[in-house]
């Protein structure tokens, strides 16, 4: 996943200087460097996206484990004591 990610990232660092350059109407390699600088800031934007969603769902495991904790708390531990 994470070379998938980074190649997706240098990608879309890459087409997105490339894209403004065709904007301004310039040749597409007018500063090759500001290209590898735009491929950098894409791997690094799309690593910390994809770490940022696997935190997401670790914590969005653990409020739905402690949810259905409360619930069963509250439906089972009402019907045990009226017992």
């Amino acid at each position: 996943m994470v070379l998938s990610a980074t190649v997706v990232g240098a990608l879309l660092g890459l087409g997105t200087q490339m894209y403004s350059n065709a904007l301004r109407k310039l040749p597409y390699m007018r500063h090759p460097w500001e290209h590898v600088v735009g491929m950098g800031l894409g791997v690094v934007f799309v690593n910390q996206l994809v770490k940022w969603d696997a935190k997401l769902e670790q914590d969005l495991d653990k409020m739905l484990q402690k949810a259905k904790e409360a619930n069963e708390r509250r439906y089972f531990g009402t019907l045990s004591l009226s017992l």
